[in-house]
């Protein structure tokens, strides 16, 4: 292993291997180095996704960054080229379904579907009516409207894109090691060197924090902080034998559960009540969820789940941004090379791939060339100003 690096990204899921793919793409003389304490990726907030794309969010970056990852997704082999050694994600176009049941919600959706519009998506809004139609399986009563994207939404294979952008990145040249960050030499503003635990002291042109929920403890170790810490969120698989949808769509239901399917079965999740910091190292799933919360919230708004049997559960980590829950991207003003793809609250995956060309073209040039990512830039954070998205699943 080289001692000096151009680029030193910490963090080797599916958003340090994004930058490191495009890095190594648009400069194919740059030293890279990609840092990951865990190539099994056994924990990461990749691999424990449930892989899914949307285009319905209330702010217009969020859009454009899912629009150009449909466009990645779809065309992933020509992208990648032969280095990735992927010519498909297995996109499932199931669309999403959002549920309004308040006024309020009503008219945010709203909102929200002109200004996807302006952008490209092709959301479709449906009242109770028009949504009973379509969906004769749903308990339409209490829906004031609904918010559908019946193309460009829906679900991938999440460990291929992270597989194929890293293939990629070392067919590029990129140097990925199994290591983990203790330790910055700085002076001035300026990071000179990273320290590693097994590897010791290399020298850092550029520094990219892709930590997921480590983010804070890495920045820490600057004197900074970030609001991002680790949300715990316990999907459940499950049979429904009375409820068999296959063409359903990622339904998200004003009432706080999401469902989906998968093959016969089927996928869902609940924000816990009681959501807090979780613990680095906890990934008990929490089994209770699904009979307390979710069972009753998803049999009232379909009645075809009276019968159903958990087949499976497991707990993931969002890399929970507290401020907005929106992603903090791009270059920290404290510090001349350091540059920050942090806190996406559990939309990472789909943003991956606009999100690490954001971060390459930062790098390169110094300004955004395709998608200005600039709304959701460190300042605001360090600032206390909020940039919200609605639209939170």
């Amino acid at each position: 292993m080289d001692k000096s690096y151009d680029v030193v990204i910490i963090g080797g899921a599916v958003m340090g291997s994004s930058a490191a793919f495009w890095l190594s793409n648009m400069d194919a003389g740059l030293r890279i180095l990609v840092i990951e304490p865990d190539p099994s990726y056994a924990k990461s907030s990749t691999a424990l996704s449930v892989a899914s794309i949307r285009q319905q969010f209330t702010t217009s970056v969020n859009v454009n960054i899912s629009r150009f990852g449909i466009e990645f997704i779809n065309n992933i082999d020509d992208y990648l080229g032969q280095g990735g050694e992927i010519s498909s994600l297995g996109f499932q176009e199931n669309g999403y379904l959002f549920l309004a049941g308040t006024s309020a919600a009503e008219q945010a959706m709203r909102e929200a579907c002109v200004m996807q519009h302006a952008h490209g998506a092709q959301t479709e809004l449906l009242d109770p009516q028009a949504l009973k139609q379509r969906f004769d399986w749903l308990n339409v009563d209490d829906i004031r409207l609904a918010s559908f994207g019946p193309r460009h939404e829906g679900w991938f294979d999440n460990m291929s894109l992270l597989g194929g952008l890293k293939k990629a990145a070392q067919a590029a040249g990129v140097t990925y090691i199994k290591d983990h960050a203790v330790g910055f030499g700085a002076e001035n503003g300026r990071i000179k060197t990273v320290t590693l635990a097994k590897s010791g002291t290399v020298n850092a042109g550029q520094v990219v924090s892709a930590a997921g929920t480590g983010a804070n403890k890495i920045i820490g170790m600057l004197g900074e902080a970030i609001p991002v810490e680790p949300r715990k969120r316990t999907v459940f698989m499950i049979d429904a034998p009375n409820a068999i949808h296959p063409d359903a769509p990622l339904m998200v239901c004003h009432s706080g559960f999401y469902l989906r399917p998968e093959h016969k079965h089927w996928i869902c999740a609940i924000v816990p009540k009681d959501d807090h910091r979780a613990d680095e190292n906890d990934f008990d799933a929490d089994l209770t969820l699904f009979e307390d919360e979710i069972w009753p919230k998803l049999y009232a708004r379909a009645p075809g789940f009276d019968a159903v049997k958990v087949l499976s559960a497991w707990a993931g980590h969002y890399a929970y941004n507290t401020l907005d829950q929106n992603a903090i991207i791009g270059a920290h003003p404290n510090w001349s090379n350091l540059f920050l793809m942090n806190g996406f609250s559990g939309h990472g995956l789909q943003q991956a791939p606009a999100v690490g060309r954001g971060i390459a073209e930062l790098i390169l040039t110094g300004a955004y060339q395709t998608i200005d990512l600039s709304d959701l830039n460190v300042e605001r954070v360090l600032e206390g100003r909020p940039f919200s998205e609605m639209a939170i699943v």
